[in-house]
């Protein structure tokens, strides 16, 4: 399996680096839900020492990634589907109100980065590369928030989407959905531009209950990334490295 490379930035902390490795792995499924992990074994593929991994874990067990289990060991958590809905019931509830807001203001140099979003997507969905596909979509709609200078609205959000967010991804690896969701970003950027609330309220619903539909799907085809009993225990980490490939990991 590969790992996304995280370069250290300057003034960094080795914690913080160890952190936003894990963090992006995680969020990006390098490393699956149920994934078993080791403080020796981070700290080996890192070439650090285990302190700064050991609070890495503490971290992003307080933040619902890693489960930390007395006497069994450390795994990253399996997505729960509770907590996926919630986070979708407030983001829903909350986009639904910028938008409204922004179809009936908002700055037009901000526009234009919203169809500079728009234009990039579509470079994805011809290179199929659903990571940065993703990424642009995350950009979008921080620049709609922020645009209606809701910007701490949406960080908010982002601290409860971390299950939600890996189902997204999830889903953008394993379908060929980015033309459904590029032509609703496209509606979503003509309503705000033409100012019609009507477009942009119907356009935000279809654009986050999809979510719903995809988790049916996604649940039953991958069973063993979520909250319930899997039918075969993952492999051990260190088999993990050394297997390297860049496939996803077996259903």
């Amino acid at each position: 399996m590969d790992f996304d490379q995280i370069t250290p930035l300057p003034q960094e902390s080795t914690r913080e680096f160890v952190y936003r490795f894990l963090k992006a792995n995680i969020m990006h499924l390098r490393m699956p839900p149920g994934t078993p992990l080791t403080e020796q074994d981070i700290a080996t593929l890192l070439s650090v020492s285990r302190t700064p991994v050991r609070e890495a874990f503490i971290q992003l067990s307080q933040e619902h990634l890693l489960d930390i289990l007395p006497q069994k060991g450390t795994y990253v958590s399996l997505i729960d589907l509770d907590s996926v809905e919630e986070s979708k019931f407030m983001r829903e509830t909350l986009e639904k109100s910028v938008i409204k807001i922004a179809c009936r203001q908002f700055p037009a140099e901000r526009l234009f980065e919203l169809q500079s979003c728009i234009s990039i997507q579509e470079l994805c969905l011809q290179e199929n590369n659903y990571l940065k596909f993703y990424e642009l979509d995350e950009q979008l709609h921080r620049t709609i928030f922020s645009g209606c200078k809701k910007e701490r609205i949406w960080d908010a959000i982002q601290q409860m989407n971390t299950h939600y967010n890996r189902v997204r991804l999830l889903n953008l690896a394993s379908s060929s959905d980015f033309n459904e969701l590029l032509q609703q970003h496209k509606n979503l950027v003509q309503a705000i531009r033409d100012q019609d609330a009507t477009l942009g309220g119907k356009t935000i619903a279809l654009h986050l209950n999809k979510v719903r539909v995809d988790l049916i799907e996604l649940s039953q085809e991958y069973p063993a990334y979520f909250l319930q009993p899997p039918k075969k225990m993952p492999q051990k980490f260190s088999q993990v490295i050394a297997s390297r490939t860049n496939k996803l990991p077996n259903k």
